[in-house]
């Protein structure tokens, strides 16, 4: 009986940390969509970025027309450095994330 009880109350509080974790992504895309992607300060890193790659796509070459993050900055977005960023055109970045 106490061998089950444990493993409900470790299912339990797996449980409830999924959930407090989904929660803050949920927050953390929000604030990306909806706050970051439309302040200057991406709008310059993103100039900046498209301006290194010669306005090209880093996969087929084509005119990029949207910058690619390969990796994010864990608790602050927007820290990210220029070079976990890449110049893309919508078609490949479209796949970059299928």
């Amino acid at each position: 009986m106490e061998f089950i009880v444990l493993i409900l109350i470790v299912a339990f509080s797996y449980l409830i940390k999924q959930w407090i974790f989904n929660i803050k992504r949920k927050k953390r895309r929000k604030y990306y969509n909806e706050v970051y992607l439309k302040s200057d300060a991406w709008r310059r890193k993103r100039y900046v970025v498209l301006k290194r790659d010669n306005w090209l796509c880093l996969y087929c070459g084509e005119k990029a027309t949207q910058v690619h993050h390969k990796r994010y900055a864990k608790k602050n977005i927007g820290r990210e450095p220029i070079k976990w960023l890449q110049s893309v055109c919508k078609k490949c970045h479209n796949k970059l994330h299928n």
